[in-house]
């Protein structure tokens, strides 16, 4: 059976952590000063790492606020087209009488009804004694339920309009971020800097000497692992590319847990433990410890699996040289 750790809804916050992140980027996105050292070109790599992290998020919860309200919108259209066909069908069996008492024609319900305000149109129900009083009731419940539905599809559509707009703005927003680091990234490069976030154990090959794990940990770790160097991918969830979250997220699922899409939530999805307490298949954040734009799993030995920008791929990396400086909190779920 399918574990969900998660508690409560889904966490909205697309009006508050986009804009702050693009905040971020803008503050921050103008060029290294001139002829800058080895040591400040790093500095400013490792500022724009995490500016780039907090925006990836950011888009991934802009991503998440867009679908929910597109799906909201759908099944507030659903429902009003049910009312108004309920509407119709009932106006169709009292046709015949309204025509007669009105005008004799051929007029639908729905002229007789709808031919003014709608207070006009509850009145015209309730003109018509010759109806039975249900059948006033029926039709005055398919009136209201359809202008309440229409209300709702209106609210509905505004609310998915301003998390298209939100959604476009971060994508924009991480757009300019990624380039802001590439071009840090060969300012660095350039002045003999090495990318501090990648460093890995010597000698390893990239992944250092496997630590052996048991039952759901092992396969969480062992489709990780399949993973690296894989591109990293914005909002990636697999099974071409993967973002942080998505990564951490499509592993864990090989274990029958479900967790949430965004560091934001995830942070929130097993028990807190403490650095010196982290076992393979842990997640560990950074940045941040109540909103963490950045997760990676434990892998033992030091090391973590994620993926960190879209300049490199999926890699496992040592924690000692910057991870473990920026590190925040770490969750055990399962």
């Amino acid at each position: 059976m399918t574990r969900n750790p998660v508690t409560g809804g889904a966490r909205r916050r697309f009006a508050t952590v986009g804009f702050a992140a693009l905040g971020a980027v803008v503050l921050s996105s103008g060029v290294a000063a001139a002829e800058p050292t080895a040591e400040e070109a790093q500095e400013r790599y490792e500022q724009l790492q995490e500016e780039l992290s907090g925006l990836n998020e950011a888009f991934n919860q802009a991503e998440e606020d867009h679908e929910a309200a597109q799906a909201e919108l759908e099944e507030i259209q659903e429902r009003l087209t049910a009312a108004e066909d309920e509407l119709e069908e009932m106006s169709g069996k009292v046709a015949g009488i309204a025509q007669v008492a009105y005008t004799g024609s051929p007029y639908s319900m729905f002229t007789v009804l709808f031919g003014g305000v709608p207070d006009a149109a509850l009145q015209n129900v309730a003109d018509l004694d010759y109806l039975s009083e249900g059948q006033q009731d029926v039709l005055a419940g398919y009136i209201e339920e359809v202008e309440h539905s229409e209300r709702l599809h209106a609210e509905a559509a505004e609310t998915e309009e301003r998390a298209a707009e939100a959604l476009e703005e971060a994508e924009t927003a991480q757009e300019d971020g990624e380039a802001a680091l590439e071009e840090q990234a060969e300012v660095l490069e350039s002045l003999g800097g090495v990318d501090p976030t990648s460093v890995e154990v010597a000698g390893s090959g990239g992944g250092g000497t496997e630590v052996a794990a048991s039952g759901d940990v092992q396969a969480v770790l062992d489709f990780a692992r399949a993973q690296i160097g894989k591109p990293y991918v914005w909002g990636g969830t697999g099974p071409d590319g993967y973002d942080c979250s998505g990564l951490v997220q499509a592993a864990w699922a090989q274990a029958g847990v479900n967790l949430p899409r965004t560091t934001y939530d995830q942070v929130n999805a097993g028990t807190r433990i403490s650095r010196d307490q982290v076992q393979p298949g842990d997640l560990l954040f950074f940045y941040s410890e109540s909103a963490p734009s950045h997760v990676g799993i434990y892998s033992g030995n030091g090391m973590m699996i994620h993926g960190s920008n879209p300049s490199k791929p999926l890699e496992e990396v040592s924690l000692a040289a910057y991870w473990d400086g920026v590190f925040t909190a770490a969750v055990r779920v399962g």
